[in-house]
């Protein structure tokens, strides 16, 4: 979400975005992180927690010592055909399986696995092939189910039923405003950002996209939360992310804005 309203309005190699993106990808990175802990402590046996947080932790050590130099090999021999010939396409696919399955099978969630895979990826013309290839596929299918998915598990007839659960949902939102927007605001005013700037990167790191949406499904599945708290916290997922654009665009009309005091 935040890479797309960049690219649209030309400000990828920019400061703020930049910085957006790079706390996005700390704060994704941290975020799944915490729920591979809490999927580890849920299931009630802290054996199996501590076999699915140990699990966790040497796969994500292998993939990035051993595993990246393997991937390594595969990047350089893109680079060396010009293009992702159909055996490694079916290589790449393969780790992909690979990875998914294990972190399934120590207790994390398949996601899980896919996300240390593409941390590992080496950047060049294998991730850039990747996206062209696969990236179609995934914004013209995949998407879209994912999205009828969790459109069909969102119940916002509970909370319009409820005046209790609509103010719930009021005080959520706020909050994550406040913890997003306005966190983020203060701390790039304590480090002498222009005002107008740091608004428009609290209004960039507000909006939660498609992680948010995907880790609220896995608590949904895994029944950490329920569908009353699912339908809230979706809500608030997708107010603040329609809310990002028009919010950055009004605090950060063009490159001119780029800039600290």
């Amino acid at each position: 979400m935040l890479a797309r309203i960049l690219q649209e309005r030309g400000q990828t190699g920019s400061m703020v975005g930049t910085l957006a993106l790079a706390a996005g990808a700390v704060g994704d990175a941290a975020a799944w992180g915490v729920l591979a802990v809490v999927l580890a402590n849920f299931g009630g046996s802290m054996n199996g927690a501590f076999l699915t947080i140990g699990g966790g932790v040497a796969f994500v050590v292998i993939a990035l010592t051993l595993g990246r130099p393997l991937l390594s090999r595969l990047g350089r021999a893109v680079e060396h055909a010009g293009r992702l010939k159909p055996e490694l396409l079916a290589i790449t696919l393969m780790c992909l399986m690979a990875s998914v399955w294990i972190t399934e099978a120590i207790g994390l969630h398949a996601v899980m696995g896919g996300f240390v895979l593409g941390v590992a990826m080496p950047r060049g013309r294998l991730t850039g092939e990747l996206q062209r290839l696969l990236e179609p596929f995934t914004t013209v299918f995949l998407l879209p189910v994912f999205f009828t998915y969790s459109g069909i598990n969102t119940r916002f007839d509970l909370m319009l039923g409820s005046l209790p659960l609509l103010g719930v949902a009021v005080v959520v939102l706020g909050a994550a405003c406040l913890g997003k927007f306005g966190a983020c605001w203060v701390a790039a005013r304590l480090t002498g950002t222009d005002n107008r700037l740091a608004l428009a990167l609290g209004a960039l790191m507000n909006a939660r996209g498609m992680m948010e949406l995907i880790l609220l499904n896995i608590g949904l599945e895994r029944s950490i939360i329920q569908p009353p708290l699912f339908s809230i916290l979706v809500l608030m997922t997708v107010v603040t992310t329609v809310l990002a654009a028009p919010l950055f665009g009004r605090f950060h009309p063009g490159p001119s804005m780029d800039r600290r005091n």
